[in-house]
């Protein structure tokens, strides 16, 4: 039977260009990138290719990428990382009260748990609401902000509905902020730090830092057709962040571990790949997205989408719809015996009984949330296929 993989959100295969960058680092060129002599050192120059190769592409300092074992640990990193510096920082300067944390109501599962542990350590969470489109409001930032803010965490493009959200415009409103702070300090580390997750978006969105005006982004190797087992945090002061896992102090400092080289480089090659063509598969990608969305809509008239339409405000791989009176669930199940591979949404929750959360954030009910379905493209999809996919939906249609 033939497949065909319509969750490119949830992973992408290796590139083969990039599987040839990284197979020297499986064998003859093996060494541990801490160590002093040469096998070391080959390591290391490969480490620090492909951190070079990121941050000119982000137009950051070399030494502001940290290489994780994930985009997970990234997320960890910036939230944990963050409280524990503004619980030092806070001490030091006299701010009284709880640390607080700042989401949105619609990020990845790794950012929502890193808050809600720290609930046990001292932190205030406060999580923004969206509206139907899954937009954060500029207002409710603006409120929520105060002196004990840690940090605020707002996910560039979503991974479950594609909503982009304008976080340029939240940078300089935490920036300004951060200006009539009593506690601003020119030239020093200050609070609230402010990190969006980039993992879904960077493929199709340029996310140079000064661009965007964050402190901390979060990358995913898996989602550019590179390896997983390899993330990054871009961090713009390291003195902000205390490091979560402790050991031989790499990734200057702030990340203890034996690096993984062979992944590292991996991710290196995908970045190069994935920016040279960046422009032109978003427009191919967009296009596909468009074609399934108008041609589902024919095929199953009451189908609706959940998230925005307008297609300059999401991203052009991720399409989000809703089927009345059908459970996902189950509709999964059938498509997958029939070779068709499509979400609920997260990969990090699809054994979950849950519904979508993202979905739950928009004002939807459970009902809705448990008969949607993501649907994402990449670079090996094809309308022919995007065709037998609707067919196959068609199917098992269920009339209200």
């Amino acid at each position: 039977m033939k497949r065909y993989y319509f969750d490119y959100a949830a992973s992408a295969p290796v590139d083969k260009k990039v599987l040839g960058a990284m197979l020297p680092y499986f064998s003859e060129k093996f060494g541990n990138a801490g160590s002093l002599h040469s096998f070391g050192q080959e390591a290391i120059t490969a480490v620090d290719k492909a951190r070079d190769i990121i941050a000119r592409e982000l137009g950051a300092d070399f030494r502001q990428i940290i290489f994780t074992g994930s985009a997970t640990e990234a997320n960890n990193l910036a939230i944990k990382g963050a409280f524990l510096g503004a619980k030092k920082y806070f001490k030091k300067n006299g701010i009284k009260g709880k640390p607080k944390i700042i989401v949105s109501a619609i990020e990845h599962e790794s950012v929502l748990e890193s808050a809600r542990a720290l609930l046990g350590e001292g932190a205030e969470v406060v999580c923004l609401p969206v509206d139907k489109n899954g937009f954060v409001r500029e207002e409710i930032l603006r409120e929520k902000l105060d002196e004990r803010t840690a940090v605020v965490s707002v996910m560039l493009g979503n991974n479950e509905i594609g909503t982009i959200q304008p976080v340029a415009k939240f940078a300089e409103i935490i920036s300004e902020f951060k200006k009539n702070s009593k506690f601003y300090t020119s030239g020093s580390t200050f609070y609230p730090l402010f990190h969006t997750d980039a993992a879904q978006a960077f493929q199709y969105i340029d996310c140079n830092v000064s661009g965007l005006g964050i402190d901390l982004m979060t990358l995913s190797s898996q989602k550019i057709y590179g390896p997983k087992g390899a993330g990054v945090l871009y961090i713009k002061e390291r003195s902000g962040l205390e490091p979560i896992i402790s050991g031989g102090a790499q990734e200057f400092g702030l990340r203890s571990g034996t690096e993984n080289v062979a992944a590292i480089v991996g991710f290196g090659e995908a970045v190069k790949i994935t920016t040279g063509m960046r422009a032109k598969e978003a427009e191919r990608v967009e296009g596909l997205k468009a074609y399934f969305l108008g041609e589902t809509k024919k095929a199953i008239p009451n189908v609706s989408i959940n998230g925005t339409a307008n297609k300059k405000q999401t991203l052009p791989h991720v399409a989000n719809i809703n089927l009345p009176g059908r459970r996902a669930e189950e509709l999964l199940t059938r498509l997958d015996l029939a070779g068709f591979a499509v979400s609920a949404g997260s990969a990090c929750r699809s054994r979950s009984a849950e519904p979508s959360h993202v979905i739950l954030a928009l004002g939807y009910s459970e009902e809705r949330a448990r008969g949607s379905l993501r649907i994402s493209f990449g670079r090996d999809t094809k309308k022919p296929d995007i065709l037998k996919l609707i067919k196959e939906i068609k199917k098992y249609e269920r009339k209200n």
